[in-house]
C-alpha cells in the first residue's frame, strides 16, 4: 500500500522546472558608464550603432558576461575582436580587445576574455564596444542585464522618441491598425 501511494505521488507531482535562466553580468568590472547606446538602423543595410559603447580605459579587463564558447579571438580590420556563443544561440562581441582566450575555449560569467586595447577613433574617449546578436539580428546587449527599454507587443515602426532620439527596431513591417470612424446616416 505504501509503495502504491509513493508511486502515485511521484507520478502526480509536478515536473521539475527548467534550468534557471543564465546569470548575466557587465563585460567590464563594476557598472561602466554608457557612452553610446544601442541605435540599430531602420534597415539592416543602413548605418546605425549595433551595440553599446562602455567607458573603459586601455588595459581594463574585459569579462565574459555569461557562460559560452569563444568563437573568435583575433585581430580584424586592425582591431582585436572577441566573440562568444552562449547557450540559446545568443552571440556577444567585444572590440577593441587584446584577447587572452582562444577559439573553442569555454568561459563562464566573469572569466577574463582580454583587455581593452588603446585604439583611437571609435569613441571620443577609450571604450569597449559590446554587441549582441541572435542569428543575423543585432539586439541591445543591455537586454541581458534588464537595462534595455522594454516594449510590449504589438509594436510598429516608430520615429525616434523625443526624449532619447533612439530608433527602436521593428519586428514587423505592418502598419498600425486604423482607428474606427463613426458613420452617421
Amino acid at each position: 500500500m505504501l509503495l502504491a501511494i509513493t508511486v502515485a505521488v511521484l507520478l502526480l507531482a509536478p515536473t521539475p522546472a527548467a534550468a534557471d535562466p543564465p546569470d548575466w553580468r557587465w563585460p567590464l568590472p563594476g557598472q561602466p558608464r554608457i557612452l553610446r547606446p544601442f541605435n540599430p538602423p531602420p534597415e539592416p543595410w543602413r548605418s546605425g550603432h549595433r551595440g553599446v559603447d562602455l567607458a573603459a580605459s586601455p588595459s581594463t579587463a574585459v569579462l565574459a558576461p555569461g557562460l559560452g564558447t569563444v568563437t573568435y579571438a583575433a585581430p580584424l580590420a586592425g582591431r582585436g575582436v572577441v566573440s562568444v556563443l552562449h547557450p540559446g544561440g545568443l552571440r556577444t562581441t567585444y572590440l577593441p580587445v587584446q584577447a587572452s582566450v582562444r577559439r573553442g575555449q569555454t568561459v563562464s560569467a566573469g572569466d577574463r576574455l582580454g583587455v581593452v586595447e588603446a585604439v583611437p577613433g571609435h569613441c571620443a574617449e577609450s571604450c569597449l564596444h559590446w554587441g549582441l546578436l541572435r542569428g543575423p539580428r543585432y539586439l541591445d546587449p543591455l537586454l541581458l542585464l534588464a537595462w534595455a527599454p522594454i516594449r510590449l507587443l504589438p509594436h510598429w515602426h516608430l520615429p525616434p522618441t523625443p526624449s532619447t532620439g533612439i530608433l527602436l527596431p521593428s519586428d514587423t513591417t505592418t502598419t498600425p491598425p486604423q482607428r474606427p470612424t463613426s458613420q452617421s446616416d
